[in-house]
């Protein structure tokens, strides 16, 4: 028998990794209940399920981010270092912050020509520590519902800080980048305000709500799917392993 504790290679675990402000981040700093990514119902909570004994679903969410400051963080997330080899899928999720009205919000305000050049410096690093193309995603930010939002604003004592028109140029930008870039994209902006009433999609006019996270999840997993459908399930379903030498059915490779 095998003894606990026996030294052994530690199984390679792929991981997915979602990077983005509140949208993808578990909590939010609004003032009301937000269905953010891990949170039940929650689109990273989605995939995580789906990925289970497959895959880790890594959430890094940083609410109230922009592209500015996701670039600086990035390389202390992900190194050559830290197994990027084992990174099947990275989502790049900004833009909600950065389309924020410069005279209104200039704290995460980042003006559109920044805001394309720091997309490409996040995939460019990312091809850099070996995590390619096909393993990228660029998510654009949703649709901007004014009227719900332009409430939120008030209850803070603020003003509207963002208009729709505005997020959709960065919505633009965002897909134009994953074109020059060989990335595949998921254009939030429009696909959403494809049903009149989007604001169904939003919990505040600005963050997803259920149905919003589920619509996300939903468009994500037509994509992840195809990235993971060839990895093995680790370690083998419990009436697979021989329960008379659980060595043999337990320490060999990871079963499919």
């Amino acid at each position: 028998m095998a003894e606990v504790g026996a030294c052994r290679q530690l199984l390679s675990w792929p991981r997915v990794l979602l990077f983005g402000d509140s949208i993808t981040e578990l909590g939010s700093n609004c003032v009301h209940f937000i269905q953010a990514a891990f949170q039940e119902n929650g689109w990273g909570a989605s995939l995580a399920q789906k990925l289970v004994r497959k895959c880790d679903v890594l959430n890094r969410g940083l609410s109230g981010y922009n592209t500015r400051w996701a670039k600086l963080v990035l390389p202390r997330l992900i190194s050559k270092s830290s197994n990027a080899e084992n990174t099947v899928a990275v989502t790049i999720f900004f833009g909600a912050n950065d389309s924020s009205l410069r005279d209104v919000n200039p704290k995460q305000h980042v003006p559109l020509e920044e805001y394309a050049e720091n997309l490409k410096s996040l995939v460019q690093y990312l091809k850099s520590v070996d995590v390619t193309e096909d393993r990228i995603i660029l998510i654009t930010p949703p649709p901007l519902y004014e009227p719900a939002w332009e409430k939120e604003c008030i209850a803070k004592g603020d003003k509207l800080n963002r208009l729709n028109s505005t997020t959709g140029e960065y919505a633009k930008t965002c897909v134009q980048v994953a074109k020059e870039c060989g990335t595949d994209v998921i254009d939030l902006w429009t696909l959403m305000q494809r049903n009149k009433d989007f604001s169904s999609y939003l919990s505040d006019g600005l963050h997803l709500s259920a149905e919003g996270n589920n619509f996300l999840a939903t468009q994500l997993w037509s994509w992840l799917e195809n990235k993971i459908s060839a990895l093995p399930l680790l370690f083998p379903y419990w009436r697979d392993v021989d329960h008379l030498n659980p060595e043999g059915s337990l320490l060999g490779t990871p079963a499919h």
